[in-house]
């Protein structure tokens, strides 16, 4: 659901960057009050393991189209919704700047649609109220597909909201959002398992991992390095290997595009798209995932890894630079 920069308008861009550094701040004040120590190596595995994940482009049947994961809900469930919404902010960021994934301009409108609603909606109103008594496989699964499954219409909605108020003509609201809000609820229900599976082999190995107070105590099979090791290691195999076997075909967004305008690729003009243009231009050392000198398939390996080693790092530069534990309390 990453949106290029042809799809809004400065000044729509700037009002989704507003809004998205709003909620950036507020989750930086209540991680600093939270003082989690345990959430630094946690927030870097989480992120690599979520941009792994969404290089996996899965196919949806019968559509012609693919999704892939956003993640959101994934590490909310992990690290709660404001180190949850931090994180995703920065693999967007990562993906925007060395991969050329999502346009520079609209990175507050995807950092909106793709962490906001998945971290805040999806967390605070959802994953928190259902967990807050009691935790089981049945509730973890339940409730891990009904937020993805509305978190990601909240998303595609959006989406379509923010290309109405920037008046992109070519895609005309009511065709648009009936090809949108339909493909992403198949890959919401698609995303919703996969964000099951995920957190039930935490629960199983280590249920003081989720973000929840009734698994606070819990100690599970594995030790929380070692639950950590394993998720890196999974990290790894899925940007590295897995990646191999992504769908080729459209994302739910492209395939909306296709279907209401005839092309995924729209043009725009004008100073700001071109100064975004440029610098993406110079910062993208690994265009669309793969080597700018070559067609090998090794350029979508090293993607994987460098891109989840990039993510681990800026996390965990965020959290020592921004002082998000400085009091020292042990986790």
């Amino acid at each position: 659901m990453h949106m290029a920069d042809a799809l809004v308008v400065p000044a729509v861009a700037g009002t989704m960057y507003a809004a998205s550094t709003a909620a950036a701040a507020y989750s930086i004040r209540k991680v600093r009050l939270e003082n989690e120590p345990k959430k630094i190596p946690a927030m870097g595995v989480m992120g690599a393991f979520v941009f792994a994940a969404q290089m996996i482009n899965f196919t949806i049947p019968g559509t012609g189209s693919s999704g892939h994961l956003c993640g959101g809900m994934l590490l909310t469930a992990m690290l709660g919704p404001f180190a949850g919404f931090l994180t995703m902010t920065g693999i967007l960021l990562i993906q925007c700047l060395v991969f050329a994934d999502g346009g520079l301009l609209a990175l507050g409108c995807n950092i909106w649609n793709m962490a906001f609603y998945g971290c805040f909606v999806g967390g605070l109103l959802i994953w928190k109220p259902f967990m807050k008594r009691n935790m089981t496989k049945r509730r973890i699964t339940a409730v891990s597909v009904a937020a993805c499954v509305i978190t990601l219409q909240m998303g595609a909605f959006s989406v379509t909201l923010e290309t109405l108020a920037s008046g992109i003509t070519e895609l005309p609201f009511s065709v648009f959002i009936g090809a949108m809000q339909p493909i992403h609820l198949a890959i919401g229900l698609v995303e919703g398992l996969i964000t099951a599976a995920v957190l039930l082999f935490v629960y199983e190995a280590r249920p003081g991992m989720l973000w929840a107070e009734t698994a606070a105590k819990e100690e599970g099979r594995f030790s929380f390095r070692r639950t950590l090791v394993i998720l890196a290691a999974a990290a790894a195999f899925i940007g590295g290997v897995v990646s191999l076997f992504a769908s080729a075909l459209p994302d739910g967004l492209e395939w909306s595009m296709e279907r209401t305008a005839g092309t995924s690729e729209l043009a725009a003009s004008g100073g700001a798209y071109e100064l975004a243009e440029s610098i993406q231009g110079t910062t993208a050392i690994l265009p669309d995932y793969a080597f700018s000198f070559s067609d090998s398939a090794a350029g979508t390996t090293v993607s994987g890894l460098v891109g989840g080693v990039l993510v681990i790092a800026l996390c965990i530069a965020v959290c020592y630079g921004m002082k998000f534990f400085r009091k020292g309390k042990n986790g």
